[in-house]
């Protein structure tokens, strides 16, 4: 067989090196070598902190280098850090992305390494962390709409931080996962089209978690509860039961009846249409009225996930 020189150039093949074939799934042929040294698979990137951004812009362009796939990021600065700066830094990255954490720091200088191992949270999983966490937000904030129980409100609003956790990880291991086959397979995705769907659906989750923090916050603008018997609370488990099924759906293997899925959340959705109350002006009504909105969005967002996993069914003959 012979092999591009610039290629075994590039990645050090000498003599004697062993190459694996894998056939893919668009019957091409992958060729790999297992000669690449330590230093190629470690990506490293420098990021200059710009003073005249906010620390919030500085942190979003840091987030973007974890998303692409570099292992280790040195966030550099010749002024020196702020102790503003240095502490939003380093509670932002804590809070918000999985397996980075910071190995170096220095009055100009601080390192974060990503530690994750892959096998250790599969796409499937991570997935599965997201949903829990969103799901028990919505549950936990209908409680808090009953009992006006603002604590729980402030614990669901404080949540949202592990979702948005769990959905980093997640783009970032699809994002890796188009460029390195083995990585793809070390996290379930059995062929790169279905990265997009699956960045589809985490993004679905992610929003209806944003919703459920949403909720929260109209409650905490509330004076009281709400009776268990207001037919919002039929909405909510009806939007919850959705969301479950459209979770479920992933792993359906017939198109019709995750389409059945769909239909029944535009249904819910719907339902609380007509559920709105026809005077916007009256005590509470205006959160009322915002909450529904919200159980309705996750609905839609439901029959989103649902149309996605149809898509993801249909093979390619």
């Amino acid at each position: 067989m012979s092999l591009p020189i610039k290629w075994v150039r590039d990645i050090g093949l000498e003599a004697g090196d062993t190459l694996t074939l894998t056939p893919m799934p668009n019957k091409t042929l992958l060729v790999s070598s297992s000669a690449v040294s330590k230093d190629h698979s470690t990506l490293n990137a420098t990021v200059d902190y710009v003073h005249s951004d906010s620390a919030e812009n500085n942190l979003r362009i840091l987030i973007s280098h974890y998303l692409v796939g570099y292992d280790i990021i040195r966030l550099t600065t010749k002024k020196g850090f702020s102790a503003y700066d240095r502490k939003f830094i380093k509670d932002s990255v804590r809070q918000k992305l999985i397996g980075l954490e910071l190995i170096e720091e220095s009055r100009n200088e601080l390192v974060f390494q990503c530690l994750l191992n892959y096998n250790d949270l599969p796409l499937a999983r991570v997935i599965r962390n997201m949903y829990g966490l969103v799901l028990s937000m919505l549950e936990d904030s209908m409680t808090a709409l009953r009992d006006h129980n603002v604590e729980i409100a402030e614990d669901v609003i404080q949540r949202d931080d592990d979702v948005d956790r769990f959905y980093l990880l997640a783009v970032r291991q699809l994002k890796a996962s188009i460029e390195d086959i083995e990585l793809s397979e070390k996290i379930g995705i059995r062929h790169p089209r279905e990265c997009l769907g699956y960045r589809l659906i985490t993004k679905s989750i992610e929003r209806v978690g944003d919703h459920a923090v949403k909720i929260a916050k109209s409650i905490l603008k509330m004076g009281s509860g709400v009776s268990a018997d207001d037919p919002i609370f039929k909405m909510a488990e009806l939007s919850c039961k959705v969301f479950e099924s459209s979770i479920d759906s992933m792993a359906e293997e017939d198109p019709q009846a995750i389409n059945k899925i769909v239909v029944e959340a535009k249904k819910v959705s719907q339902f609380g249409v007509s559920l709105e109350p026809q005077n916007c002006e009256g005590p509470g009504n205006i959160e009322l009225s915002m909450i529904l909105e919200s159980l309705r969005r996750v609905s839609e967002y439901s029959a989103d996930i649902a149309e996605v996993a149809i898509n993801m069914n249909i093979k390619r003959v």
